[in-house]
């Protein structure tokens, strides 16, 4: 399984407009600049975002983007469903199935099986996970120089 980029772009995206104080809001350019991205690809990213109702959009002038939700109630799987959408990462051909000749009724689900298993273990990690955890971890010692030049850089692109 291999995740687009956008999923991490758009979590580290959220953890920014985190730091953001209440009412304000951050150009989508000010981001996507400090996330070195391409500013056409990240609007389609924010885009999901405020699609799937996990930021919102400020329009005009001293518009922007901010939360829409308490970062407690923004899973990391949100996100990841906000960017890549509900579908398996796993479609069976049943090839098993034509080795052993076996017939549809007597079907052998046992790699299909696991896969499933495979999947709800890594959905519910990314379910378990909230951006108020990541941003806690985040700001963990080892950090808090990083994040305190990040929380800089915030204040100077935020508008209020």
């Amino acid at each position: 399984m291999q995740m687009k980029k956008g999923v991490e772009q758009s979590i580290s995206a959220i953890l920014i407009l985190n730091l953001l104080p209440d009412k304000a809001v951050l150009p989508g350019e000010s981001i996507s600049e400090q996330l070195g991205t391409s500013v056409t690809y990240f609007r389609k990213l924010l885009r999901k975002l405020v699609c799937a109702d996990l930021i919102m959009s400020v329009p005009g002038v001293k518009g922007g983007f901010r939360l829409n939700k308490k970062p407690e109630d923004i899973r990391i799987y949100d996100i990841y469903l906000a960017i890549e959408g509900q579908q398996s990462h796993f479609a069976p051909s049943d090839v098993l199935d034509d080795v052993l000749n076996l017939k549809e009724k007597d079907s052998c689900r046992l790699i299909t099986e696991i896969m499933d298993e495979a999947e709800t273990a890594w959905q519910s990690v990314l379910k378990n996970k909230t951006i108020a955890k990541l941003s806690e971890e985040l700001q963990q010692v080892q950090f808090a120089k990083e994040v305190e030049m990040l929380q800089q850089w915030v204040k100077e692109k935020m508008v209020l």
